[in-house]
């Protein structure tokens, strides 16, 4: 019966691969579908929301070294057994170090969640003693391949291979790193990476990480930048310095949504700025609160860059501000 449903959904109703190899699994394995969900859960409550999908695919994973859906019917319930248990003990790891080490809270600062695999899987291959070098280097990776979209950027199944086959064949981190600068012909990070990028770009989340790692606090309470804060007025939002209603009539709106153009701050103060300008309130900020508080998020002390007719030379200033935070971030974890 699931090679039934497997044929006749993969010539009608669209689902994913996921969903028919789940098919498959469930219909040998009795209480799988459970287990994965009670996992999924587990997972949840350490504020990581992952897919069955995504859980799916790293069972398969580690219960064949390859990440292609078409090989389940080929795999041994004992394998598949191993291969989940093998699975969780691998996530449970790359969640850890995601937080910990990357300072990633949860799963939205992530391009793709595939990248929770790949940290998994090198992580078991190395038994979970990676030495200070590989730490680094893996750390160094992961940071890279999240904010280029390692795993967004082409045939997803395709790249995820490639690294998972040089993990098997005995490969680093460093050797996965080597991947990336191939593929993206460096590892840092220049201004032109931000011009013309909204937040919903890659390298947002780096930016994030790494304004974060400097001590950026919120212009007007002080608290320092956490996805994790508690009430509502408290979450982290990202501001527009120069106000939408201010530019939309004199710049383009790839300007105006321009990472280069977005700070960090509460809700509560977000909203409290509006539509002012930054020459109405920068300077009460940096009076309260000293220069630091621009300073760390790559603002522009000059008056003169807070202006609206002055706004493209701000750009290309805090462009370049923000290539030194990235890079003293990504520097700093090697």
């Amino acid at each position: 019966m699931a090679e039934i449903f497997v044929r006749v959904n993969s010539l009608g109703v669209k689902l994913r691969g996921s969903d028919l190899a789940l098919a498959q699994i469930t219909a040998r394995w009795p209480n799988s579908l459970k287990l994965l969900e009670e996992y999924q859960c587990q997972c949840e409550e350490q504020w990581f929301t992952f897919d069955l999908g995504l859980l799916v695919r790293a069972m398969v994973v580690f219960a064949s070294g390859q990440c292609r859906f078409r090989s389940v019917g080929n795999i041994s319930i004992e394998r598949l057994q191993q291969g989940w248990e093998d699975a969780k003990r691998g996530i449970d790891f790359a969640v850890n170090f995601l937080r910990t080490n990357a300072g990633i809270e949860d799963e939205s600062l992530l391009s793709s969640p595939v990248i929770v695999i790949a940290i998994a899987y090198l992580a078991h291959k190395r038994a979970f003693k990676l030495s200070h070098d590989e730490q680094r280097d893996a750390l160094l990776w992961l940071l890279v391949a999240n904010a280029r979209a390692r795993y967004s950027h082409g045939p997803t199944e395709t790249l995820l291979d490639a690294d998972l086959g040089t993990l098997s064949k005995g490969g680093s981190a460093h050797d996965l790193a080597e991947s990336l600068r191939q593929q993206f012909g460096r590892l840092d990070f220049g201004p032109t990476d931000f011009a013309l990028r909204h937040p919903r770009a890659p390298v947002f989340s780096l930016v994030y990480l790494a304004l974060k790692a400097r001590g950026a606090q919120d212009w007007f309470t002080g608290v320092g930048l956490s996805l994790k804060h508690q009430g509502k007025l408290h979450y982290i939002e990202y501001h527009h310095i120069f106000p939408k209603a201010r530019l939309r009539d004199l710049y383009e709106s790839r300007e105006v949504n321009e990472i280069a153009n977005m700070a960090f701050v509460s809700g509560s103060t977000n909203r409290a700025l509006g539509s002012r300008v930054p020459s109405d309130y920068l300077s009460g900020v940096v009076a309260q609160r000293g220069e630091r508080a621009l300073t760390d998020q790559g603002v522009p002390l000059d008056p003169a860059l807070h202006r609206v007719e002055n706004y493209r030379r701000f750009l290309e200033h805090r462009r370049v501000e923000l290539a030194n935070a990235v890079n003293e971030f990504l520097l700093s974890k090697r």
